[in-house]
């Protein structure tokens, strides 16, 4: 017999850990479902995102280890649809049969990666919010499966993110390839931002936090990723939309935010002013222009056998 909810959240509310279905509520298990999918939807698309990217690598080392970062992030991705398929989710039809706008990858890897110097930027941007966010899981969920399988994604998203940095440096020291970081760095800044989803004001699904599924909010979350990516831009003389302001004890973007965004030329449209967080959801319900070539990219090979096997 399954808990009830206040059963369930006196044992979260103690410390202890959940450690299958059968301890846990309907509705823990629909916030549990939901986020795990965007976190394997997310570490799914970043490999065929990564890989077209990766063409442009400068030597074969590099290009080494950039494939050894997308095995990584399909390492993570298999972790979460595995414990989604504990949970009863048909994850062959989750993967392989869904439309690609229904996939819940934030919108950011749905603007095409093109170059090397975008990998390493968002190795240094994207990775250091997975590791933001999976970080804040790893410490906080009450979900021990997940949190067990975090030990290793934890290490390896901190190893990505390294990846960006260093490669960030290097490029830095010459003019030509600092002046692409900076194009790179003027689109992909603010795209992470919104990675976080929306402000805490407009947040619509509480369960997260209310059932230990993750610890800080979305502004918090925010916050840390412009702790640290805030800094490694300044250091190496690139110029990002956001400063710390002492007198507040946190981060204050500079621009409009949410703002109108040209994904076809990865620009922002800051002078048109701020829009709404509606108009967000539905920029990211549309989907950006490299959405159905990612997913597709994943679901070919389960067609062609399929459609194999039928023959």
């Amino acid at each position: 017999m399954r808990l009830t909810e206040e059963a369930l959240l006196e044992r979260i509310r103690s410390g202890r850990l959940i450690e299958g279905p059968e301890y846990a509520t309907e509705r823990y298990l629909e916030g549990l479902k939901r986020t795990l999918i965007v976190s394997a939807d997310t570490e799914l698309i970043s490999a065929p995102a990564y890989f077209r990217a990766a063409q442009d690598a400068p030597n074969i080392n590099a290009y080494i280890s950039a494939t050894g970062i997308i095995q990584d992030e399909l390492g993570h991705a298999h972790i979460a649809y595995r414990l989604l398929r504990d949970l009863g989710v048909d994850t062959d039809a989750l993967v392989f049969e869904r439309d690609p706008k229904e996939f819940k990858h934030p919108y950011a890897f749905d603007v095409p990666l093109e170059s090397w110097t975008e990998l390493v930027v968002a190795n240094a941007f994207y990775d250091r919010a997975g590791f933001v966010l999976l970080g804040d899981v790893y410490r906080h969920t009450s979900y021990a499966p997940w949190k067990r399988a975090l030990v290793k994604v934890d290490r390896e998203e901190n190893f990505h993110l390294r990846h960006g940095e260093r490669w960030m440096e290097i490029l830095a020291q010459d003019p030509d390839k600092k002046k692409e970081l900076q194009r790179a760095v003027d689109w992909m800044f603010v795209l992470t931002l919104e990675w976080f989803g929306l402000p805490d004001s407009l947040k619509r699904h509480t369960e997260q936090i209310a059932y230990g599924l993750k610890g800080l909010t979305n502004d918090q979350l925010r916050q840390e990723w412009m702790k640290t990516a805030v800094p490694l831009c300044k250091r190496l003389g690139l110029q990002v939309p956001a400063h710390y302001e002492p007198d507040l004890g946190q981060y204050v973007i500079d621009v409009p935010f949410p703002a109108e965004f040209d994904a076809e030329r990865k620009q922002w449209l800051f002078e048109k002013g701020p829009i709404t967080w509606d108009q967000v959801l539905a920029r990211w319900k549309a989907r950006g222009p490299a959405n159905e070539e990612l997913v597709k990219a994943i679901q070919r090979g389960y067609e062609h056998i399929r459609k194999t096997l039928k023959a």
